[in-house]
């Protein structure tokens, strides 16, 4: 009975010392800078599996959309490159890259490479960008005022939703969207 009280007391230990190790740290301290923090957070994994569908979307595929009414795949991926240019130099408060005009004929290699870019400029921006400014009135394209933070909280909603959307069109055409893949 001693002995399986002593290994029950160990075994409690260790995974109570094994649990700490791997949690993250705890503090009372407020974060500095949390809504940019959080961005920062949120870009890489949002970057990645974005990046990711477009890339196993086939070439010839691109010009497929789910029902007349929808969008191409193409266009899909022109909207994300000008959604993460747009965002984040409003966010940042910075000039959006020039870039060229894209189009849905354009190639995916093309088309791939704006949006790996549109994601870059937005690690470069959001890089820099602190929370002093996140109350601040902005102008959203003309169609209304709202604080600075605002913007953060479209940004991160647009990533999800355009991996969704970017998922859907694999799905639809019999392919595994990169979240959805076995881990290896």
């Amino acid at each position: 009975m001693k002995n399986i009280i002593a290994t029950l007391v160990f075994l409690c230990t260790f995974v109570s010392y094994a649990a700490a190790q791997s949690a993250p740290p705890q503090t009372s301290a407020p974060a500095k800078d949390p809504v940019a923090t959080s961005l920062r957070i949120l870009l890489p994994r949002q970057q990645k599996n974005t990046l990711a569908a477009i890339d196993a979307m086939p070439a010839d595929k691109f010009g497929f959309k789910p029902t007349p009414d929808h969008n191409t795949f193409a266009h899909l991926v022109i909207h994300i490159t000008e959604f993460n240019n747009n965002m984040c130099s409003k966010l940042a408060d910075v000039p959006a890259p020039k870039v060229d005009e894209l189009k849905e004929t354009d190639s995916k290699d093309k088309l791939q490479a704006a949006a790996k870019a549109s994601f870059d400029f937005c690690s470069t921006t959001l890089a820099n960008l602190n929370d002093a400014k996140m109350g601040d009135n902005m102008d959203f394209f003309g169609r209304f005022q709202a604080p600075r933070a605002m913007a953060a909280l479209i940004l991160a909603s647009g990533w999800a939703d355009h991996y969704g959307s970017a998922a859907m069109y694999l799905r639809l055409n019999g392919i595994l969207p990169p979240t959805a893949q076995p881990k290896k």
